[in-house]
C-alpha cells in the first residue's frame, strides 16, 4: 500500500463522499482531483503575480532611462478645427 493522507474532518469526508458518489469514482480519486485543481489554480495565481511584478520591473527600468522630453500629447498630428489627421 502507497502512502497515507487521514483527514480527520466529518465536513471534508461527506463533501468528499457526497463528489465520490456523484461522480461515481473512488474517495481517494475525487480527493486526488480536488487537490490537483487547487494547486493548478494556486500555481497560476502565483506565475500571474511573478510575471505582473516582472513587467512593473521593466516599466520602472523603462520610465528610468526615458528623456524628460517624452510626452504623450500627440495633439501636433490632428487639424486643430477639425479634429482629422494632418
Amino acid at each position: 500500500m502507497g502512502a497515507q493522507l487521514n483527514i480527520k474532518s466529518e465536513d471534508a469526508y461527506q463533501l468528499a463522499s457526497r463528489l465520490s458518489e456523484l461522480t461515481g469514482e473512488s474517495l481517494t480519486t475525487v480527493v486526488t482531483k480536488a487537490l490537483r485543481t487547487e494547486l493548478d489554480r494556486e500555481q497560476r495565481l502565483r506565475d500571474k503575480a511573478a510575471l505582473e511584478e516582472k513587467l512593473w520591473a521593466i516599466a520602472g527600468q523603462i520610465k528610468a532611462n526615458m528623456a524628460a522630453d517624452v510626452t504623450s500629447d500627440h495633439g501636433w498630428l490632428y487639424d486643430d478645427e477639425t479634429g482629422l489627421p494632418r
